[in-house]
């Protein structure tokens, strides 16, 4: 009996003091509703982007009739609001039009589903969930995507986020495909697209897609500014934190940190680390209330994500920069090189800017210093014939078109 006391007494008193430290779960000290801060998470309405919410209607000004279809391409640097931006819009437009037109909305993700063939499977099955993804061509997915558009009375809206990466896979045909599903339909159109990519795609696509897709139907997103991030922290924090537990100048400061990427993600997730270090401090005495130094509290960690392609490239050397631009050109279209490719390449680029081209050891150190930076990947595969190997590049982090964008602008001015 007295070993069974000592060891209730025991596990009782290991029990409090295990709970002891979960206690802040779920306590909810300062943040009340944490998926209004996931990055997946739609708001009623989207602040700082109300301009371009009117011109991406203006698009489908014409959506409310039957033998309509329409056309958008939204193009912008991460965070810019895209997803959100045709997320909400098809969303309030199959409310504004519940009574006059049925709209069905298939959002596929292309990072997710990177060939013309997922991509298809995933458009299908958000019209039939019972569609078979296996064991069909693409012509046959093509019929079944055609026969399903026209048998069913609703509208389809197929909206193809980061469609870049199919394109760099698969080529734009489906594109092509897509915009001339409504040929032979007796003026009924049947299907609208919507692209979103973060790199200006009309740089990659053939000039049939362009004619169909048509140029004035692109909407460029700048970066938010100061009074965009602010808006969006302002939401944001109503919707996720207890009253009282944050002030202007904290939604200030966020919005300020944030300025200098135009990332509304970082918004986002400044506000979380705030409110989850404000937390981390909570007990009976401490104010329930967010600091400042609870904003500055991730700032190593977050800054390796807001700053990182301008500090990876302001301080590289000209030459670097210029086998940087060699690379990104490539990769525009290729999912990898190899660092033969880069050689040749940047040889025409030295050319293009007048410049004489280093040697092979050289460029080996620019590829090394790229890679260190974490700009480039690299992977040592073996060749086909089995006699050598050779080393492939590929750029995970970032997107190459921005990227080139920014060395170019880059590059002038240190070759001046």
């Amino acid at each position: 009996m007295i070993i069974i006391r000592i060891f209730n007494n025991g596990w009782r008193k290991a029990s409090h003091v295990m709970s002891s430290y979960l206690d802040r779960i779920g306590a909810g000290f300062v943040i009340s509703n944490p998926e209004a801060l996931d990055f997946d998470f739609i708001p009623n309405e989207i602040v700082g982007r109300e301009l371009i919410q009117s011109e991406l209607a203006n698009k489908f000004a014409t959506i409310d009739r039957l033998d309509s279809s329409c056309r958008a391409i939204i193009t912008g640097p991460v965070g810019s609001g895209k997803t959100v931006l045709a997320k909400t819009f098809c969303r309030d437009l199959q409310r504004h039009l519940s009574n006059k037109r049925e709209i069905m909305i298939a959002h596929v993700n292309c990072r997710n589903a990177s060939t013309s063939t997922r991509v298809v499977q995933r458009i299908l099955h958000e019209i039939d969930p019972g569609h078979p993804d296996r064991g069909l061509s693409m012509g046959e997915l093509l019929l079944s995507l055609r026969k399903l558009t026209r048998k069913n009375s609703a509208h389809l809206i197929v909206v193809l986020d980061e469609v870049d990466h199919m394109l760099r896979k698969s080529g734009d045909d489906l594109l092509y495909q897509l915009l001339r599903i409504d040929e032979d339909q007796q003026g009924k159109g049947t299907l609208s697209l919507i692209l979103i990519s973060q790199e200006q795609v009309l740089d990659v696509l053939e000039t049939a897609v362009i004619s169909r897709m048509g140029k004035t139907n692109l909407l460029r997103i700048p970066p938010y500014d100061f009074e965009g991030l602010g808006k969006i922290a302002r939401q944001r924090a109503a919707m996720a934190l207890n009253e009282g537990t944050y002030s202007e100048e904290i939604i200030d400061l966020i919005a300020e940190k944030a300025v200098q990427s135009g990332d509304a993600r970082l918004v986002i997730e400044l506000i979380k680390a705030a409110g989850e270090a404000s937390e981390f401090r909570q007990d009976s005495h401490t104010e329930r209330r967010i600091t400042i130094q609870d904003v500055y509290s991730q700032d190593e960690t977050l800054a390796i994500d807001t700053i990182s392609e301008i500090q990876a490239i302001e301080d590289l050397r000209p030459h670097s920069m210029l086998v940087l631009l060699s690379i990104c050109r490539r990769l525009r279209k290729e999912e990898s090189m190899t660092t033969g490719d880069v050689e040749q390449l940047y040889a025409v680029v030295c050319e293009e800017y007048g410049q004489k081209m280093k040697s092979h050891t050289t460029i080996w150190k620019y590829l090394k210093e790229l890679e260190k930076r974490q700009i480039i990947s690299s992977r040592i595969a073996s060749i086909s014939d089995g006699r050598g190997r050779t080393t492939h590049l590929s750029m995970p982090h970032f997107l190459p078109t921005d990227l080139a964008n920014r060395v170019e602008m880059l590059v002038k001015k240190r070759l001046k």
